[in-house]
């Protein structure tokens, strides 16, 4: 049997502090044994959890028994790690103990040190703040959850079951996985990753130098534009356009076209039964063929699936 040291914080995200406790807490292997044993740690006799409390059942010096170690994430992450904390979660990797994080719980692996020269992932609302504040970490925003061999991330919410699940396949095999993944009504691998869910066409420096074109981009997307007339109704250079756009969104004036059409193909993918081909034309792709290699490789799934998990039942019945 497995420890696995689930460690509370305080301002935990109680939804990522529970996850863990029950995948973990349930699992049973072929001959009835249970996986895992799990155990909640906490620097104080309790912490808050939103509108909860929570009283750990173990202080910070069991870590030092543990086989896996969770850090789910916090409601700010910005607020600074206690050294005590950083300190123990150190010593467990090197004592060669499992670090995994759940949401924004990779900016306490961060802020340790642990996530240097490694592919991560977080909560995609924390990934760009994440790549900025630790630039040696190598972020990834658009997976579920990545492994590194001892040190794993998940990105948010529902994300941490991927990864729970995934823990167990690589511990006990693939039975015992889908076992898991009945009890907790979820698929054992999930179609795409959290591209899917990504809020798309977010500038991030807001000068209100682009204000007026985006506005008109996002009422002009549907029609063939190129760059010139983008540039035109900016009222700069082709050049200029480039570069503010560079400094303000990351992406160049089409990118952040394609992004706008996909994000109105999504929403029309969620609310209407119009076909991918009509969907196609009306949010200004020149071809359904067109539409779908973007759309799969902005989104990291077809136009069918993602239809499939996002359409409303009120939509599909």
């Amino acid at each position: 049997m497995q420890l696995v040291v689930v460690l509370a914080l305080d301002d935990v995200i109680s939804f990522d502090l529970a996850t863990p406790i029950e995948l973990f807490g349930r699992v049973r292997l072929p001959d009835g044994r249970a996986g895992y044993r799990v155990v909640v740690a906490g620097a104080t006799p309790s912490v808050a959890a939103g509108p909860l409390r929570v009283t750990p059942g173990a202080g910070l010096d069991v870590l030092e028994q543990a086989d896996l170690i969770v850090v789910p994430g916090r409601n700010d992450p910005k607020v600074p790690t206690a050294p005590e904390i950083l300190d123990a979660l150190r010593a467990a990797v090197d004592r060669g103990t499992r670090m995994a994080s759940i949401c924004v719980g990779a900016f306490t692996l961060a802020e340790a040190g642990l996530l240097d020269g490694k592919v991560a992932t977080t909560h995609w609302l924390g990934a760009d703040r994440l790549a900025r504040e630790y630039p040696a970490v190598r972020v990834d925003p658009d997976v579920l959850y990545t492994d590194n061999g001892s040190i794993l991330t998940s990105a948010g919410a529902s994300a941490g079951l991927d990864l729970c699940l995934h823990v167990i396949e690589r511990d006990y095999g693939v039975a015992v996985a889908a076992d898991a993944a009945r009890l907790a009504v979820a698929p054992l691998h999930r179609t795409g990753g959290q591209a899917q869910y990504i809020l798309r066409n977010r500038p991030t420096l807001r000068t209100g130098n682009l204000e007026r074109v985006l506005e008109w981009i996002e009422e002009n997307a549907h029609r063939r534009l190129t760059l010139t007339d983008i540039s035109t109704a900016a009222g700069m250079s082709v050049r200029t356009l480039a570069r503010r756009f560079a400094e303000e969104t990351g992406q160049s004036p089409i990118q952040w076209l394609t992004g706008v059409r996909i994000r109105h193909a999504q929403e029309l993918l969620e609310t209407t039964d119009h076909t991918v081909e009509r969907i196609a034309g009306k949010v200004g792709f020149p071809t359904a063929s067109n539409f779908r290699a973007l759309f799969a490789q902005t989104v990291g799934v077809n136009p069918g699936a993602y239809r499939q998990t996002f359409r409303s039942s009120a939509t599909a019945r």
